[in-house]
């Protein structure tokens, strides 16, 4: 593990391919291991933290007396867990006894479906998020006034003449509207973002060491 993958590759040329390659398999067969169990220790620890989250942040609403908010976070990350626990099993279903470049490929397969039904999930999350914080907003403390309707009063008073769908003034619920289509729309990009910041080092190993393997496939009978 010490040498370096060209040190061992430049020997092999001197000597011969039949006795190098084997090498190089065993060290990437050590690197792939590593990389999926660390990717997977990862994800079901995060899994383990969302459903964790979500009770932490219903019972801290309740403590504050902001409970509309808590509610509606509670209920937009149990269904990211439970998502996110079923996309977990697949990762015990991969085959570890192929070689090194047939399991990370079933590995990257795996991840990007991971990503992909995230991604979807995520056009229904964010804005859920949004409504959540707004709805905390909006009715405020249990037994105490509803903020959102001050507001609304403080609204029509100022503009007696303002336009009004269902009560609510238009404008400003068209720009509410506007606002989630946004964060709808965007919420693949959103994921993405918030996915490199916690497995993008692993990610791009995960590329490396399957370019690595290709090309090495490419010039040996692997």
């Amino acid at each position: 593990m010490e040498r370096s993958i060209e040190s061992i590759w430049k020997e092999g040329f001197l000597t011969s391919e039949e006795l190098v390659v084997p090498k190089i398999i065993n060290l990437y067969d050590k690197k792939s291991s590593h990389l999926v169990d660390k990717f997977a220790r990862m994800f079901r620890i995060n899994v383990k933290g969302i459903v964790i989250g979500a009770f932490v942040v219903l019972l801290l609403s309740w403590l504050v007396r902001i409970p509309y908010m808590g509610i509606g976070f509670f209920i937009a990350l149990i269904p990211l867990a439970y998502v996110n626990y079923k996309l977990m099993k697949g990762l015990d279903q991969i085959d570890k006894t192929v070689n090194s470049y047939s399991y990370l490929k079933s590995f990257d397969t795996w991840l990007k479906e991971m990503i992909s039904i995230n991604q979807k999930f995520a056009r229904v999350f964010y804005p859920f998020v949004l409504l959540a914080v707004l709805a905390g907003y909006w009715f405020g403390p249990i037994g105490g006034d509803m903020p959102g309707e001050a507001f609304l009063a403080g609204l029509k008073h100022q503009f007696p003449d303002m336009l009004l769908i269902f009560g609510y003034p238009l404008y400003l619920t068209l720009a509410v509207l506007l606002i989630l289509a946004l964060v709808s729309i965007f919420a693949g990009r959103i994921y993405m973002f918030d996915l490199n910041l916690v497995y993008g080092r692993q990610i791009q190993r995960l590329k490396d060491i399957l370019a690595d393997l290709e090309e090495l496939r490419k010039n040996s009978s692997f």
